[in-house]
């Protein structure tokens, strides 16, 4: 009776082990990976890098960088998708996939598929006219602009960045031709030198023009004023809540990653972005450090992909 009492209750303890997430050995057992959709350099890749110079101190393990840029970060999300390992992560402003359903009528991946785990930052958004044209607010742009219809362009950071501006163009029943660029940097110089009318983007694309005094930022995006620029009013402040856009920037884990185990991620991130000389670093960048865990992540996310939903409606823009 004895050994047949302790084989049930070794029955009876085996559902508890098979429920033990597969995780639950130290994470991680290898280096990890970040893959980041820009190339080096860019605001992202640098947060990627001030994190992993820092979070092997925590893990134990190395973390590495991948730079995956090119397609409106399709190539990094597959490449993202198809490693299917809980040691392979996604580093990447929202905005580069957030505007994928609204553009693409097939897409290689399902939302489902980028979890969020940790944010760590908010790319500042600006928009900007040239010095020249003695515009100082985003009032005077619109009613010259009204004045003048059809005399007037503009050019902004291809995925989200252009999205919003094309719903305010509609929104302000504005007529201004939208220009392309295959390198948006060339952009601020030509805003700089008076050949486009304004512009929207990180504003570490505009800020070198801007401190020689060649472009006039008449806004910020984000909904709450920047740190670096404490004077200068947000696009809702200025009265055109179109302009509005939040640039998150985050780390996010595949499909079916548990929940506990991006809490311990995200855990290590806010952390780890405590360190007052990530904020320094990033600022540097037009980045304000804003470390948030999965669910504040996901609320965010989930926000601008309703906002974007509803721009597509607005401008009546269809996925091709």
């Amino acid at each position: 009776m004895r050994m047949l009492r302790a084989l049930l209750l070794g029955l009876l303890a085996l559902p508890a082990l098979w429920a033990t997430p597969a995780w639950a050995d130290p994470w991680p057992q290898r280096s990890v990976k970040f893959i980041v959709p820009l190339g080096p350099g860019s605001g992202a890749d640098i947060g990627a890098r001030l994190l992993a110079d820092r979070l092997p101190a925590r893990w134990g393990k190395p973390v590495v960088i991948e730079n995956r840029p090119g397609a409106d970060g399709l190539v990094a999300i597959q490449a993202f998708v198809a490693a299917n390992d809980d040691h392979t992560l996604l580093f990447t402003p929202s905005g580069s996939f957030t505007v994928h359903p609204f553009q693409y009528e097939k897409l290689p991946y399902a939302p489902e598929d980028l979890v969020p785990i940790a944010r760590l930052s908010n790319t500042i958004m600006a928009v900007g006219v040239p010095e020249s044209a003695g515009i100082t607010t985003l009032a005077e742009f619109v009613a010259r602009a009204r004045a003048e219809p059809g005399q007037f362009n503009f050019a902004a950071v291809p995925g989200i960045g252009e999205f919003t501006f094309d719903y305010f163009v509609k929104a302000a029943g504005l007529r201004v031709a939208k220009v392309p660029y295959r390198d948006i940097v060339q952009a601020a110089t030509d805003v700089g030198e008076g050949r486009l009318q304004i512009m929207m983007a990180s504003y570490a694309i505009l800020q070198p023009q801007a401190q020689a005094g060649r472009i006039k930022v008449l806004a910020v995006n984000g909904r709450q004023r920047a740190p670096i620029l404490p004077d200068m009013p947000t696009a809702i402040e200025a009265g055109f809540p179109a302009l509005e856009l939040d640039g998150l920037v985050g780390l996010f884990g595949p499909r079916g990653m548990p929940n506990e185990l991006r809490e311990k991620i995200a855990a290590d991130v806010v952390a780890t972005a405590a360190d007052p000389a990530i904020a320094a670093r990033l600022a540097g960048t037009a980045q304000v450090v804003n470390p948030g865990g999965p669910g504040e992540f996901a609320a965010d996310i989930a926000r601008q992909r309703a906002q974007n939903a509803a721009i597509a409606q607005a401008i009546g823009l269809k996925p091709k």
